[in-house]
């Protein structure tokens, strides 16, 4: 249960790496931009600021990105020595032991195929709204919904409604560029994040004139039923976090990537600060357009423009913006899915198929039709709010392992070389970033936790019913020792 992947094993694997090396850092940052930036940006920022922390959400927003970017960090450090597939999963298993990795891959699991589910039924509601603004086109509620939801830890039926066919399309078909290969999905997923940014660039800057510097005073309003306040920035500051935790994402695609060592600290870092400042312009000029108070809307961007005449461009470049968002957050997760279950399956503790190279496309294509098939079986029959919450709490977990990672890397492997190293020691920014994330588990709803570790438990059985007894990690020790004995006999001369 608690031996290692040695991280030679991991470079070897690496090196002789059959899938196609095509994405630098510019690459990687969209990517990262891709699927950190999505209804944070069109939906958080108002909710935020009303309940929050009004005009002063923009600091909570600064607050976030300092949080997240202390395992940001983390992630630096360890995508440049451990530079394979499968992101924490990887980093875990090469750390702490066998069970920890599966266990950090097995929440991983979740919040992929989950979150695109989440993201892709959001997709749906955001394009039948824009349809219905722009062209004044209605489709029916009984293919555009799905049957169930689940609110208040209960299962509620909506009537008239059968199936959720835009979220099983617009699945289907980012499921299909993901199957044709890396570099067509990055395209894509480029194309799709500039109209995101052009759509967000251009609210703020075509909305500086409607600006009333009214709405922005106090800045900080004064503290109110526990709310606003140095207390609300804080409680905002936690909101608003989650829209940052889309980073992991990038050290996924590490054997795609031209130059990991290079490549993914400068993707992670670039992605995180782009993000960054596009979060604090627009929730800055979004207050400043309405009163932070009447912000606690579905579409508080369309909301605050509709105030203003000849504004009625902007509200359609929002909306198509928000559109374009979510459809590169589906992108992400649905790539990253495939490739953490190759990782896994490599190590033989999932089936081998899910490690098979398509012969053309060099794309993990079984994992990646499996889960798009899953999503949009998710997306457009069950409930997916049931689970919506825990993708945000397995991320966390895994945050949790990539610091732990680094300060124990740092004592049993001092020596090794790391292109990146986190700044200040391991003691700093790493333990920061546990204590945040342990904090942040503990917070989340009781019946989010439970279901998490009803996931687990279910994830064990599997672990100690399959994968234990197919592990080649002992394989790869025996291997790794091999090589080194070799190694040494060359170079002692006999």
């Amino acid at each position: 249960m608690v031996r290692k992947k040695p991280l030679e094993t991991s470079i070897r694997q690496s090196n002789i790496n059959e899938m196609k090396r095509t994405l630098g850092y510019v690459q990687l940052t969209f990517l990262g931009i891709g699927i950190i930036i999505g209804t944070g940006i069109f939906v958080l920022t108002g909710k935020a600021a009303a309940e929050n922390a009004g005009p002063s959400i923009a600091i909570s927003f600064l607050v976030g990105a300092v949080v997240s970017g202390f395992t940001a960090m983390s992630y630096c450090e360890m995508s440049t020595m451990v530079p394979i597939t499968g992101s924490a999963y990887s980093y875990s298993i090469s750390t702490m032991g066998e069970v920890f990795g599966w266990i950090v891959g097995w929440d991983l699991m979740l919040e992929y195929i989950v979150g695109a589910s989440t993201v892709a039924s959001g997709w749906s509601a955001y394009t039948m709204s824009f349809f219905a603004e722009v062209f004044d086109v209605h489709f029916s509620v009984a293919t555009t919904k799905s049957p169930f939801t689940y609110k208040n830890d209960k299962f509620v039926v909506n009537k008239g409604s059968y199936i959720n066919i835009p979220a099983i399309f617009i699945t289907l078909a980012v499921t299909g560029v993901l199957l044709v290969g890396i570099r067509e999905s990055s395209a894509f997923n480029m194309v799709i994040v500039i109209i995101k940014l052009t759509a967000i660039l251009l609210f703020i800057f075509g909305s500086l004139k409607f600006i009333n510097r009214d709405n922005l005073s106090p800045f900080v309003p004064p503290h109110k039923n526990g709310q606003f306040g140095a207390l609300g920035i804080l409680k905002g500051a936690q909101k608003v976090f989650f829209s940052y935790i889309g980073f992991d994402a990038i050290s996924i695609a590490s054997q795609e990537a031209k130059n990991p060592q290079r490549d993914l600290p400068i993707g992670i870092i670039l992605s995180l600060t782009i993000c960054t400042v596009l979060y604090v312009g627009t929730s800055l000029v979004l207050c400043g357009l309405a009163p932070y108070s009447t912000l606690n809307v579905d579409a508080p961007i369309s909301f605050a423009l509709s105030k203003y005449p000849n504004t009625k461009y902007l509200q359609v470049l929002v909306n198509l913006g928000a559109v374009a968002g979510l459809t590169s957050v589906i992108l992400v997760d649905l790539l990253s899915q495939p490739r953490l279950f190759m990782a896994i399956a490599n190590d033989g503790l999932l089936p081998q198929f899910f490690a098979r190279l398509h012969p053309k496309f060099k794309t993990p294509f079984y994992p990646t039709l499996l889960g798009g098939v899953c999503v949009a079986a998710l997306s457009g029959f069950l409930p997916v709010e049931l689970l919506g919450d825990m993708t945000s709490v397995g991320t966390l977990f895994a945050f949790l392992f990539v610091n732990l990672s680094v300060i124990i890397l740092r004592r049993t492997d001092p020596h090794r070389h790391r292109d990146f190293k986190v700044p200040l020691g391991p003691y700093i920014f790493p333990v920061l970033g546990s204590i945040i994330s342990i904090a942040l588990i503990a917070v989340s709803g009781t019946s989010t936790i439970i279901r998490l570790f009803v996931w687990m438990g279910i994830g064990l059985i599997v672990y100690f019913g399959y994968s234990m007894k197919r592990s080649k990690i002992s394989q790869f020790i025996e291997e790794n020792e091999l090589i080194l004995a070799e190694q040494q006999t060359k170079g002692s001369g006999f």
